[in-house]
């Protein structure tokens, strides 16, 4: 496992780290120990400030679009963890609502994605419903092709990596524990908050970092979902590999990795994930 880790993970990323240190021009990268990739991705952000140059506010916006992101999925993956581990007494039950779950797996994201546009859309079904209902004299536009559409998709698409770590813990928990807390005279709030919830943070840090790696990486869903009117991180790294741009695209990245990397650290101070894992 460890040389398989070397070969296909630590090396490229080596590669990658190295290349962002290397120059280049319209035609060719210059194997040369410059900063250029990252000296152009933050051109300009000191000589504006207190404004922030567009890298900087795309970076952010990445950053903002998976908080949000990873707060909803972990609210509903809570709830639904929750429910089949706590509520479901049959274990064939738990399996079957488990497995319903996975359903939106079974096609591709892209698919996934395309479904949305003829429900959001201006003559989509939604706009539609809420014109007949009179609720809205006119087709509502934030519905798609905005930040509430890209949301809607990533929580559509990455739940499920929140559901299953959760109810995994939850179903480690022992019952007894939640016996005795009620017996001790605590509410169901208590218990929650008390016993379910410190016990669940390895189920709960575990999904977060399947979640916001997913999410801060991905352009994919941010274009498509966006209209391509929404920048990412992600989509910096696509258009500077479009253009040829190998080291800027490679400095980005690690960028981008080093972000991810700073908020996995803060989630592992929490919960030792390679105790768990």
């Amino acid at each position: 496992m460890a040389l398989a880790f070397t070969i296909f993970f630590v090396i490229p990323l080596v590669f990658v780290i190295i290349v962002s240190f290397w120059d280049y021009n319209e035609y060719q990268m210059i194997p040369a120990f410059v900063f250029r990739g990252y000296v152009e991705s933050f051109e300009g952000c000191y000589t504006r400030l207190p404004e922030l140059c567009t890298i900087l506010a795309t970076y952010l916006k990445t950053v903002k679009l998976c908080f949000i992101v990873w707060l909803i999925t972990l609210l509903i993956g809570f709830t639904v963890a929750y429910f089949l581990a706590f509520h479901v007494k049959s274990k064939t039950w738990q399996i079957a609502l488990s497995l319903l779950c996975t359903i939106p797996f079974w096609t591709s994201n892209v698919i996934r994605m395309i479904a949305w546009i003829p429900l959001l859309g201006r003559n989509g079904l939604v706009n539609s419903a809420l014109i007949d209902m009179g609720l809205v004299t006119s087709p509502i536009e934030w519905l798609l092709y905005s930040e509430f559409s890209i949301v809607l998709a990533l929580v559509h698409l990455f739940t499920f990596f929140m559901i299953v770590p959760i109810f995994n813990s939850m179903m480690r928990i022992d019952k007894r524990l939640i016996e005795a807390a009620y017996d001790a005279g605590a509410t169901g709030w208590q218990t929650l908050w008390n016993v379910i919830i410190p016990l669940c943070k390895p189920g709960i840090v575990i999904g977060s970092i399947f979640v916001i790696t997913i999410v801060m990486g991905d352009f994919i869903t941010i274009g498509v979902m966006g209209g391509q009117q929404v920048a990412a991180a992600g989509k910096i790294i696509e258009v500077r590999l479009n253009a040829l741009q190998f080291p800027a695209a490679a400095a980005n990245a690690v960028i981008l990795l080093g972000i991810t990397f700073l908020i996995i650290t803060m989630l592992n101070k929490l919960v030792d994930v390679r105790k768990e894992l």
